[in-house]
């Protein structure tokens, strides 16, 4: 069986303890995705559509800040993965930039168009129109 390797990836980073890349996490961004693969002898992989990614958050505590990395969290609508999470990274903040970019760029690319839900209940049409 033949598998097509025409797949670019444009982002790819592993969990850093300190400022080391010494862990079995990896990340990777490539075909509109994100990759999480975690573990060496118990392997797990997480898949998640960018244009699916809600919400991205930042979080550095002092240890991430001596050290350049910190944590992304991202909120989706997958109900197999509602919260992925890419544990101290390095440029996190660049990169919690670029994801932010590329969710947008891949959701005028779906034609996605994204409600955002008030408090009550009651859904919020104002950029239904737009597209």
């Amino acid at each position: 069986m033949e598998y097509s390797t025409n797949t670019t990836t444009l982002w790819k980073d592993r969990r850093h303890i300190l400022w080391f890349p010494f862990t079995f996490d990896t990340y990777r961004v490539a075909n509109g995705r994100i990759y999480c693969h975690h573990g060496l002898i118990n392997q797990k992989e997480h898949e998640c559509l960018l244009y699916r990614i809600l919400d991205i958050s930042l979080r550095r505590g002092l240890l991430n800040l001596i050290c350049g990395t910190g944590t992304i969290t991202m909120r989706t609508t997958d109900d197999s993965d509602p919260v992925l999470v890419l544990k101290n990274i390095k440029r996190s903040r660049d990169v919690k930039d670029f994801l932010s970019e590329l969710i947008e760029k891949e959701r005028v690319r779906k034609g996605v168009t994204s409600r955002e839900i008030i408090a009550n209940g009651d859904f919020d049409d104002e950029f239904d129109d737009v597209m």
